[in-house]
């Protein structure tokens, strides 16, 4: 078995797992996104959380659709990678003093995690297009469209004032 639940057989083996996975991961960064929300100081990162937080909630929503269009029990199953990036946060968090810095901490987090959700989306659209299911694919991509857009938004907040006001 090895690090999967259970034996992986078949690319649709493989496409149920990393919806699992993707789905624990949202559920993850739904609980950390108001951690970081409340103690971001900069008010624009702080509405791009709240806002990420609304949008993620919808894509959990997607994520339980596709679940249900493929036949697929809804459930998620442990992301380390996930666990690792808001485990490496929260740290983060606990160690910076200065707010501003801080602030480019979290954007910095913030951004790791798009990333990984960027790439597990990606590959999910790619899936589900090769296992035959247009209708999947385009709700994952819904999603990735979404992730994509936060983390150019945060890109912006980062080049524009969280990143000098950190320097300053």
């Amino acid at each position: 078995m090895g690090l999967f639940t259970k034996d992986i057989k078949t690319m649709n083996d493989l496409f149920v797992h990393t919806l699992q996975d993707i789905y624990y991961a949202e559920n993850q960064i739904v609980k950390a996104l108001p951690k970081m929300a409340e103690k971001a100081t900069n008010p624009q990162l702080k509405q791009a959380f709240q806002t990420h937080l609304k949008e993620t909630e919808g894509q959990i929503k997607r994520l339980e659709e596709v679940f249900r269009m493929h036949g697929t029990e809804v459930k998620g199953v442990t992301c380390e990678a996930t666990d690792g990036l808001l485990a490496e946060a929260k740290s983060v968090m606990g160690e910076v003093a200065d707010p501003e810095v801080l602030d480019a901490a979290m954007l910095a987090s913030a951004q790791a995690v798009e990333h990984y959700e960027i790439s597990r989306y990606g590959t999910l659209v790619a899936w589900a297009k090769q296992l035959g299911r247009e209708d999947c694919a385009r709700l994952l991509h819904e999603t990735l469209d979404e992730e994509k857009a936060t983390d150019g938004k945060l890109s912006q907040l980062a080049g524009g004032s969280v990143n000098r006001q950190a320097a300053a």
